[in-house]
């Protein structure tokens, strides 16, 4: 089966930075494109970034572009998103996403 788990979410100050993972298992992970999505409090998914199989090529919504990293690590078969210059309004559940399915998700809160 296909497991997806987050990680690395928490309280963070506005400028702040944090490191989400996303460790993959189930599928051979490196030969899929993975995405990064989002859930603020009362909203509906938003997608924020996706990466494609060999990594070299990512994209960005505008909102985080220059502030967020999306990378990969298919040798663990892990996801990350490296989230610079945090605002309070990337707070949000992260969600790492393969075609329909997501994992439990990570918390990350902005807020001074």
């Amino acid at each position: 089966d296909v497991q997806l788990v987050e990680s690395g979410g928490g309280l963070v100050q506005p400028g702040g930075s944090l490191r989400l993972s996303c460790t993959a298992s189930g599928f051979t992970f490196r030969n899929y494109a993975m995405n990064w999505v989002r859930q603020a409090p009362g909203k509906g998914l938003e997608w924020v970034s996706g990466i494609n199989s060999d990594g070299g090529s990512t994209t960005y919504t505008d909102s985080v572009k220059g502030r967020f990293t999306i990378s990969r690590d298919d040798a663990k078969n892990i996801l990350y998103l490296q989230m610079n210059s945090l605002k309070p309004e990337d707070t949000a559940v992260y969600y790492c996403k393969f075609f329909a399915l997501r994992g439990q998700g990570t918390q990350v809160t902005v807020s001074s």
